[in-house]
Order: C-alpha cells, then structure tokens, then sequence
C-alpha cells in the first residue's frame, strides 16, 4: 500500500505519519508538499497534525487553499482514502470534506495526555480491524478539538453510523464525545486523538497500529 504525507508550514507530525507508516507498518511512504498538485498514485493520502500555516486565521482555514488541496478533495471524490490527523481533521472541516468544526477545548487550555477511546463502529476503511468495545490508548495535543456540529448534523452522523471514534472520558467537551467522524462515503475520517504516536511500545502503546492495518485490509480487498 502506498501513503502519501502532506507537509504544510507548520506540520509537525508529519515525521511520525511517514514513520508510522514506512517502518511500524511496513508499506511505502512518501512526503508531498503542499505546493505539488499530483498525488503520485497514492492509496492514501494523510494530513497530519501540527500547526498548519501558523494557525494564524483559524486552524486549517488557511491551509484548505494549499494547491494540493484540490487534488486530495478530487481524490477523494474519486473515493480515495484520505485520513486527517489533529491538524488535519481541522483542515477537513474546513474545506468541506468532513462536516462539523473543531472549536476551543472546554476549559480553553491546550491538552496533551493519553487517552482512551472507542471505535463507534467497524464498518469503514479505518476500524474494520479494531476489535469491537475495545479501548485504544492514543495521545491527544490540541487546543481546538472539541468537536462541534448542530443537533440535525449530529443526528445524521449517528443515523448513519459515521462515528468513527468516541472518547471513554471527554477531555475536550466534544459533542457526544466524538473523536472521529466519517464522510457520507466512508472514505474520509478525521480524528483529534493521534493514532500515528501509537505505534511502537517504546511510547506506550501499539494501539495506533490497528486503524493503518485496517486502512492496509480495506485497500486489500478492494484490489
């Protein structure tokens, strides 16, 4: 399977994406920056976490006009699979591909800490190797990840079962204790906590391993 990592001004975990990937999952991974426009055959593309453009306007609000951001939104209408961690979840938001918006954390401090969190369902690209009721310890960093959306939006989301992650303990004040959203086609997710910094049991937990081999499973099947 072939990842790609979009590094934007400001992207500092797109190191731990390429080597999540590359050498705890053993698949083929490769940087793009945010200036190039061609995917290079990707299977997936990753938005990684950090501090895109300085977060300077709002988070992500700047980096959805990066050039390469039109190529992975027609990626993604083509059906590819496009996985937005933290920073990348934020700039999905932003530019449409993922509904809702992430909002300041209640309490209105930046967190960073372990914690646990639930696959709400195992039917898409990202959790169909996750164990159900199984609880992953993955890190969190942000400062703006309580996710926000209207009653009707979050009716929908659990109507078609497009929660993709809840956590165990809220850290954030996310609406239903969301972590993770799926677009309508199930190709897209974002989510706040970090699943790339769980991956080695140097750090604490190999957790993280789960949602890249099931991304590995679903692009399997589909050849």
């Amino acid at each position: 399977m072939r990842f790609v990592v979009v590094v934007f001004p400001g992207s500092n975990c797109d190191h731990d994406a390429w080597y999540a990937t590359s050498r705890n999952l053993g698949h083929e991974a490769q940087y793009l920056w945010h200036h190039d426009t061609d995917l290079k055959g990707s299977d997936c593309v990753i938005l990684p976490g950090g501090f895109s453009y300085g977060d300077y306007l709002r988070c992500g609000a700047i980096a959805k006009f990066s050039p390469i951001m039109a190529a992975v939104k027609r990626f993604a209408a083509d059906g590819g699979l496009v996985f937005g961690i933290c920073n990348g979840f934020q700039i999905l938001t932003e530019c449409g591909l993922l509904p809702g918006v992430l909002v300041r954390n209640r309490g209105l401090r930046f967190i960073c800490k372990d914690v646990l969190l639930t696959a709400a369902t195992r039917n898409s690209p990202f959790t169909n190797e996750i164990p159900a009721g199984a609880k992953m310890r993955m890190p969190i960093a942000h400062g703006e990840g309580c996710y926000t959306a209207d009653e009707r939006t979050l009716d929908e989301l659990e109507a078609d079962d497009r929660i993709a992650f809840r956590y165990v303990e809220n850290p954030n004040g996310s609406m239903r204790d969301i972590a993770g959203v799926l677009s309508a086609g199930r190709n897209v997710l974002g989510m706040m906590p970090h699943p790339e910094r769980a991956t080695e049991p140097l750090v604490g937990s190999t957790d993280g391993l789960a949602v890249f081999r099931s991304l590995v499973s679903a692009c399997s099947a589909a050849k």
